[in-house]
């Protein structure tokens, strides 16, 4: 993981990239998901806000949604993940993001998102 990823409580990121964002789920979250079979992400010019769910995730264990750490539009899905969902489990793959989004977001809705470090004690 990046450190300077923000986090959320519920397990998502957001890294910034230039004037894009990427965002996906921690290791933390795939780890307590277990062995991810499927993944359903949004068509690219989606928009959604802030703590919207964007997508669905499933493991052999449970399903869960997905929420958007900040409001944006979606301008690229990762194909691989969703043709590949069990890449997530796999540690040496690196290209773990699920959405990258273009945002117009303020520093408001920044202001709750957790600085890695942070996110890493919360869930010790």
């Amino acid at each position: 993981m990046n450190e300077s990823m923000l986090c959320t409580k519920t397990h998502e990121y957001v890294l910034e990239q230039g004037d894009m964002y990427e965002v996906g789920i921690t290791d933390y979250a795939i780890e307590q998901l277990g062995d991810i079979v499927f993944i359903e992400l949004p068509e690219v010019d989606t928009e959604f806000s802030k703590n919207e769910a964007f997508a669905t995730i499933e493991s052999v264990k449970a399903a869960s949604e997905i929420y958007m750490p900040i409001s944006g539009k979606v301008v690229e899905i990762n194909e691989e993940i969703v043709n590949s969902p069990e890449l997530l489990n796999d540690e040496s793959y690196e290209n773990k993001w699920l959405i990258k989004i273009k945002s117009k977001a303020d520093q408001i809705e920044f202001a709750d998102l957790l600085d890695y470090s942070d996110y890493k004690e919360e869930i010790e």
